[in-house]
């Protein structure tokens, strides 16, 4: 399918982009949010430079969807490479503790820092930080213990910043999603969309629904396809097998294929499914 580049860089995304720059000279810690599925290609390339010295708390959210040996392999391979990933269920409240303590212990970090100049402790100013609808306003909202902030699996639902107060120790900054202003990394851009971390009016459904199923065969989980419609995907592109799939189950409407095999895969439906596994 011969098709536009992914590109989706709205207005919000770029007005709130602005006001988190400045809001981040006030904030102590950062938590970034990633989506476990694609922890690659949920990494925003700027993150480390917005940091500097700020301390950085790693969150993989949607661990409920990703194998466990795939857990393991990304622990082994972040540790590998300086850092401690904190795996979340923000859904359904799992990893939040844990979460919490990392962020109180960087603050502390901070205050302790502010004791060292004579200065006394004050609560910390954390941000959650993260692309589109990988699930920073759940995590917001378990780790406030109520539903503060809205939270939906889609994108673009968080548009302004806003302050909130977890406890006496600790602040948090809800910002909406930020995205690269261009996606160069096609590949990375066609993952944001079959996991839905990214606007849907950036994309079509049926390219990428296509390009999820040749990924699946590329990783040889194919079939979960075979168990969920009764149809091997092996001997077919993914196009064809999209256009298959049609006429086995909707009188060949592609478009509503797309959209069912897009929505069992986001929805756990397809089975824990790992989109990417750490480099060699």
């Amino acid at each position: 399918m011969t098709t536009p580049p992914i590109q989706w860089y709205p207005g919000h995304i770029a007005k709130a982009e602005r006001a988190l720059m400045e809001q981040l000279k006030r904030v102590d810690v950062v938590l970034e949010v990633r989506d476990a599925r694609i922890p690659l290609s949920t990494e925003h390339p700027q993150v480390q430079q917005w940091l500097g010295t700020k301390g950085r708390v790693l969150v993989m959210n949607r661990i409920d969807m990703i194998p466990a040996q795939a857990r393991q392999q990304w622990i082994e391979w972040f540790r590998s490479q300086g850092e401690e990933p904190y795996f979340t269920d923000a859904q359904h409240g799992k990893g939040i503790e844990t979460v919490l303590h990392a962020a109180q212990a960087a603050g502390e970090q901070m205050n302790q820092r502010r004791r060292d100049r004579g200065m006394l402790p004050r609560p910390v100013r954390a941000v959650v930080i993260g692309f589109p609808n990988v699930g920073k306003s759940a995590l917001i909202n378990r780790l406030l213990n109520r539903r503060v902030v809205d939270s939906a699996r889609r994108a673009g639902i968080t548009k302004q910043l806003r302050w909130v107060r977890i406890s006496d120790q600790i602040e948090l900054l809800d910002a909406p999603g930020v995205l690269p202003s261009r996606l160069t990394d096609q590949d990375a851009a066609l993952k944001l969309a079959i996991c839905d971390d990214i606007g849907e009016a950036a994309y079509d459904n049926q390219r990428v629904a296509a390009a999820l199923v040749d990924l699946l065969k590329q990783m040889a989980v194919e079939s979960s396809l075979k168990s969920r419609y009764g149809l091997d995907a092996q001997p077919l592109t993914g196009e064809s097998y999209l256009h298959e799939l049609a006429v086995h189950r909707h009188q060949g409407d592609v478009e509503r294929t797309a959209r069912q095999l897009l929505n069992d895969f986001r929805t756990g439906v397809l089975g824990t499914i790992a989109l990417e596994h750490p480099p060699a």
